[in-house]
């Protein structure tokens, strides 16, 4: 983060603002300076900053003043504070306030850069240790894009082309078609591949919390805001920040995510500051954009904004050539996974595989394969192991009734016995189709089961 950090400095000795501009600004950061505690704090709530150093003794409002305003709109701020010998007890003091540490006068650029330099490796192991426990970060190996179709060859082409550039991409295919694997790889192949991945499940999320999610909330901004919160954009920043089904967002969060993919710019909520927002977006939907934005549900400037490059993702049924490639690679994942050694999916058992419809697409196919891998008290994984989670066991006669029934009957069919199969527990059988929750409601309702 040194080199690159915005540094406010508040200061009323015009040589300390000059010195500390020039040792900032010379290894590459931005540098603001402000000649008295006012003008500081009105710098510090119009802009976010990641490192202040505050003069503790200054004319009109003092320096101990200014740090406990700070700490009170933004507890999570780093503040270095500046003092002379004589006033050493009131460092300890502010440091007891929430000051990362003091420096005293006269000082060196070097030691001046070294406490920087801790206090900015400090804020940034913070937002790597909030990346952790939110679990959005993962390694990701080099091949991410699996499949020998030519429908795949084409999204591997586009992923390649695209992703060394910044532009925003928006990933359209069914539920369970691999359209974060993408988001994935486009991110794994691109300039900031060693910056964060952020997920944000439009689906998941409750709407009245969706805005502090993405931009963050300062302490006492609303009900239950106990303390100040980083939102998503500021955790993905120099990264990428992938929205997951973003079809679902509401108008309202429509219009402020167009705003910050046009200005660049986040403010949290309850808070005045603007955030610089330096990510790369890439979207993911499962639905119709372009009917929704006839229909007057999703906006048509937001739309043209997202699918800069769009990509489409095909469902499994029209790749069936890719079917015993990913059975391959799922059966080697979750031997490793729940430590089996299952050698091979049998000629029959691939065969079914390769004739079902995949109504959950490759999240189905991978479930499956992980219950067959579970299931088989062989080496090797027959029908059989299959039939429990819905594939027929006479594999000729599934392969006749699939074709000449329709993807309708196919799919309904199969929703109804897995509900069954798990006793109507929604969670459950959205989990073993592939789906999330919300999607296999939409499709009950379409069949008009329940």
């Amino acid at each position: 983060m040194y080199g690159q950090a915005n540094i406010l400095v508040i200061d009323d000795d015009e040589a300390i603002r000059d010195s500390c501009q020039q040792v900032f600004s010379r290894d590459g950061n931005r540098v603001v300076v402000a000649e008295d505690g006012l003008i500081g704090l009105t710098r510090f709530k119009k802009e976010s900053f990641d490192l202040i150093i505050l003069d503790l003794k200054m004319p009109g409002l003092g320096g101990m003043d200014v740090l406990n305003e700070i700490k009170g709109d933004d507890p999570e701020a780093i503040v270095i504070v500046i003092t002379g010998y004589s006033t050493i007890e009131s460092a300890v003091e502010a440091m007891k306030n929430g000051a990362y540490d003091f420096v005293p006068k006269p000082f060196t650029p070097d030691s001046l850069r070294m406490i920087a330099r801790r206090a900015l490796e400090k804020k940034k192991l913070a937002l790597e240790n909030i990346l952790l426990r939110a679990e959005v970060k993962e390694n990701l190996g080099p091949k991410v894009i699996i499949g020998k179709s030519e429908s795949m060859k084409k999204v591997e082409d586009l992923v390649l082309k695209v992703s060394p550039t910044d532009s925003t991409v928006l990933i359209s295919g069914d539920s369970g078609t691999g359209k974060e694997l993408v988001a994935r790889a486009i991110h794994h192949y691109s300039g900031r591949k060693d910056k964060p991945f952020v997920v944000v499940d439009c689906g998941s999320l409750v709407e009245n919390l969706f805005e502090s999610e993405l931009f963050g909330h300062v302490k006492g901004s609303f009900t239950g805001a106990s303390e100040t919160k980083y939102g998503r954009f500021e955790l993905a920043n120099e990264g990428t920040l992938f929205f997951d089904e973003i079809g679902n967002i509401s108008m309202n969060i429509q219009i402020k995510l167009l705003r910050v993919i046009q200005e660049r710019e986040i403010t949290k909520v309850g808070s005045g500051q603007v955030i610089k927002a330096d990510v790369r977006i890439i979207a993911a939907t499962n639905k119709d954009l372009q009917k929704a934005v006839k229909e007057g549900t999703f906006r048509e400037d937001l739309f043209y904004r997202l699918s800069v490059v769009p990509i489409a993702l095909p469902p499994l049924r029209e790749r069936r050539k890719d079917i015993p490639i990913l059975a391959d690679n799922f059966l080697k994942k979750y031997n490793r996974m729940r430590k089996k050694n299952v050698k091979a999916i049998s000629e029959k058992a691939m065969k079914a595989l390769v004739e079902y419809d995949w109504p959950g697409n490759v999240r189905e196919l991978e479930n499956a394969i992980e219950r067959g891998v579970v299931l088989t008290e062989s080496e090797v994984i027959e029908p059989k192991d299959l039939y429990y989670y819905g594939l027929s066991v006479d594999t000729s006669s599934q392969s006749n009734t699939t074709k000449t029934r329709s993807l309708y009957d196919v799919e309904r069919e199969h929703i109804i016995k897995t509900l069954k199969m798990f006793n109507n527990q929604i969670g459950r059988a959205a989990e073993a189709l592939g789906v999330d929750r919300k999607t296999l409601r939409l499709k009950l309702k379409k069949y008009g089961i329940g």
